[in-house]
């Protein structure tokens, strides 16, 4: 079946979180996250290192709205379910339907982190993955050195499958980094 063709939900929620793909409009409180997160971001994460304007981000927020409709990567964006404030940006990458897997990447703006908002996340979206996509295979790759970002797989019980050495280079000094990979499968 064409992935274009699969149907599911474009929202769902969590006990805390309301998490959906992306909209036009959510350009503003995407940037913003991104603004009061920036010196967080820049060490992991590639678009943290140049310049984006407003604008720049909306395009890429269209863009991946029109990815999602076309089943490429499913980004999605995490709002508090109580104030509907944005707090985190997410999805399903790295798609292979014929399997079907998918990869979770996530960040979130550091004006709510150590709350536990980003573990909830991760799980309500793996959980999408296994039951309404019928994945087979969730991954979670990220640097070994991320800390913050290790912690999370970890603490959802994600097998470490393997740490692939000099497999990348950090974003802001172009480093070489060794990349975790941790999955579940059913």
């Amino acid at each position: 079946m064409n992935p274009m063709l699969k149907e599911f939900p474009e929202e769902f929620s969590t006990e805390r979180l309301v998490i959906r793909m992306p909209r036009a409009g959510d350009g503003k409180v995407v940037y913003d996250a991104i603004m009061a997160s920036i010196n967080e971001l820049k060490p992991w994460m590639p678009f943290a290192q140049k310049e984006q304007s407003e604008q720049d981000v909306e395009l890429n927020i269209r863009s991946s709205y029109i990815s999602f409709l076309k089943r490429e990567d499913l980004r999605l964006l995490v709002f508090l379910k109580e104030t509907g404030e944005f707090i985190a940006s997410s999805g399903l990458h790295r798609i292979d339907w014929s399997i079907p897997k998918f990869e979770i990447g996530y960040w979130i703006d550091s004006r709510f982190s150590g709350k536990g908002y980003m573990t909830e996340a991760v799980k309500g979206i793996a959980d999408f993955a296994f039951r309404e996509l019928g994945a087979r295979r969730v991954e979670i790759r990220c640097d070994e050195k991320n800390v913050k970002s290790r912690a999370i797989p970890e603490r959802l019980e994600f097998t470490l499958e393997g740490i692939l050495k000099n497999d990348d280079v950090s974003p802001d000094t172009n480093e070489l980094r060794d990349t975790c990979i941790y999955a579940k499968i059913v």
